[in-house]
């Protein structure tokens, strides 16, 4: 077998066949993806059709796309760094308060409420159009290919990146069949095209493709679905005490633009006990090892009560309602008693833990009722400082221990004006002390003492007397509402799956032919054409030829008297002897051809010689 150089080959080829192997080669590699190929940028055309065509193609490609997602990521770093009027109007009132410049123009940009500001809510919707944009016409595009068929292969599979050829005594239909089988067990999808056998692998790369850009838009719709129908509240209960689920029994709510009290879930519950343990010693000493809540509730205004325990990251789930157990502390029981002994109050006065032994603070009021012994009528009031595990006179007045193993209540009882008819909201764990006068002793000191359970404080002047009846202990918990929270879900793993298999997975095709070559042998060649060059497909390849060289192997190339050829000349113009024998394929890797658009690969190039194998 004798062949020419590369450049006498060159000379020879007519300009009109090297064109028409590009444009068959282009046509093998078409549709190997559903990527739109995004054109040079020109001027669009007069008119507003013009200039709408022009905004739409470059508002749905894929580095538009890129922009607003990356603009979107910005906008959002101000709503967690600035206080946002839907989570804590407190917040903001005070920066506005301490910030007079800053403030105004802060609220001018919206800045206070920036998921819900228009310039936020325009790349939201700018984003989500692109993405619709994308990826419609995409799908159909991946549908067409689906219900195709892969392209027949070019005239000279030697120009594709891997190749494989040799030469078999099989009929070209036994080739062809053969390698139909193996294509089909190895899940190719496969075909005859005249002579060859086109199959196509690797659609889960589109399919994978598309899913994460699905995936992102249902994503987007949750969120926004979820932020405009949100709703969070927070409930402290007292051991014994009880909730519905209404507006009028949070202690604090907030939820989204579209939300309503009718979208609240109907249910209650009742909270029977509060059960924590802690480390007794040790590292962690002090540190909880059970949290939970013992409740009884119903569904509806006529559902049967059911019970159930919360514990923390174990909500209790009502329709789309979840109930988190989130804080716990201690409520000190008092009665107080005027000056003729009548009760003006005996409850629970829940107060708030300061560290994590539950050292707690907060306020008594007593806001009606009480008349002093002038019998004059005034509001009482006492700040409250307890401790669940009192260490003694000469330890620091900080509870030892969260659970309550040496309670000690510790008040200082005010009289007067608690502020509260002003109408001026304040909070119930915090006493307004301005117009409020302490209690003094004989010597004139600030009247204030230490009371175990069972104790009584005696007010001066016959004022009265507090006593400490106990302890009883609170759980908050907090109710939200988050629709599309698992949409939102879903579509993150989703995305994760999708980009997974778009990263990892090759789009690839493989073609075989075999023809009857003028000798009266079968050449067998066979090509494969990845989306990208990849080490992948001439692995699999070299693989596929293996086993269809299982079915037709190489035929031994002995001359008419018996011996072996004389010699053939290579590309390069130097002798090799070949020894005749039936060994595998050769199998090209993507190193060693000529790129595409090479000058010499336009030209045929020798079948590949097989290595010396046995004697036949």
């Amino acid at each position: 077998m004798t062949t020419t150089d590369s450049g006498n080959r060159e000379k020879s080829a007519p300009r009109g066949g090297a064109a028409a192997d590009d444009n068959d080669l282009g046509a093998a590699g078409s549709q190997l993806s559903t990527a739109p190929q995004e054109d040079a940028p020109n001027l669009p055309a007069l008119g507003a059709v013009g200039w709408a065509r022009w905004f739409w193609r470059q508002l749905t490609s894929m580095r538009v796309a890129l922009i607003l997602l990356f603009m979107l990521s910005l906008a959002a770093i101000p709503g967690s760094l600035i206080p946002q009027s839907g989570q804590d109007e407190t917040r903001v009132a005070d920066f506005m308060e301490r910030h007079d410049t800053l403030g105004p123009v802060y609220e001018k940009l919206g800045l206070f409420h920036v998921y819900s500001s228009v310039w936020f809510s325009a790349i939201y919707i700018l984003l989500f159009v692109s993405l619709i944009g994308c990826i419609v016409p995409r799908t159909w595009q991946f549908v067409g290919q689906l219900r195709g068929r892969p392209p027949g292969g070019p005239r000279r599979l030697t120009r594709l990146p891997a190749y494989a050829t040799w030469r078999t005594e099989a009929e070209p239909e036994q080739v062809r069949e053969a390698a139909l089988k193996a294509l089909k067990k190895r899940r190719f999808r496969a075909h005859l095209v005249g002579d060859a056998v086109a199959a196509e692998k690797g659609y889960l790369r589109e399919a994978g493709n598309l899913a994460f850009h699905i995936a992102l838009i249902v994503m987007l719709v949750a969120f926004a679905w979820g932020q405009l129908y949100r709703s969070e509240g927070n409930k402290l209960i007292v051991e014994g005490g009880g909730f519905a689920n209404t507006l009028t029994q949070y202690d604090d709510f907030k939820s989204g633009n579209l939300f309503t009290a009718e979208d609240l879930n109907p249910f209650s519950f009742d909270l029977k006990n509060f059960r924590g343990t802690y480390e007794a010693s040790g590292p962690n000493k002090g540190t909880p090892r059970i949290y939970e809540a013992s409740i009884d509730y119903a569904v509806g205004a006529d559902g049967k009560e059911k019970s159930t325990k919360i514990e923390v990251n174990k909500p209790l789930e009502i329709g789309d309602s979840k109930i988190y157990l989130v804080s716990h502390g201690y409520a000190p029981v008092i009665t107080v008693r005027d000056g003729k002994g009548k009760v003006v109050f005996s409850d629970a006065a829940p107060l708030l833990p300061l560290d994590s032994n539950v050292t707690s603070s907060g306020a008594i009021k007593i806001t009606d009722g009480y008349t002093n012994a002038e019998g004059q009528r005034e509001q009482l009031g006492f700040q409250a400082f307890f401790l669940p595990t009192y260490g003694g006179k000469n330890t620091a007045v900080l509870s030892q221990f969260p659970a309550l193993l040496n309670p000690v209540l510790n008040l200082e009882p005010y009289h007067g004006d608690l502020g509260i008819d002003s109408g001026v909201p304040q909070s119930v764990y915090r006493l307004e002390k301005r117009k409020l006068k302490a209690y003094e002793d004989s010597k004139g000191a600030q009247v204030r003492e230490n009371l175990k359970p069972g104790e009584t404080m005696t007010l001066p002047g016959g004022n009265g007397t507090v006593t400490f009846d106990g302890v009883k202990e609170w759980a908050g918990f907090q109710v939200t509402q988050q629709p599309g929270s698992g949409w939102a879900l879903g579509g993150a793993v989703t995305a994760i799956l999708g980009l997974a298999a778009s990263l990892f997975v090759q789009r690839r095709r493989v073609w075989v032919r075999a023809v009857t070559g003028p000798d009266g042998v079968t050449v067998v060649e066979m090509a494969g054409l990845g989306r990208s060059e990849s080490a992948k497909v001439p692995e699999e390849l070299g693989d596929l030829a293996a086993v269809v060289h299982d079915e037709a192997p190489t035929v031994a190339e002995l001359g008419s008297d018996g011996d072996p050829p004389a010699s053939t000349e290579a590309e390069g113009g130097d002798a090799d002897r070949r020894s005749p024998g039936a060994a595998a394929p050769t199998c090209a890797a993507p190193a060693a051809r000529l790129p595409a658009g090479d000058a010499g690969s336009d030209s045929p190039r020798p079948p590949a010689v097989p290595s010396e194998g046995a004697e036949r």
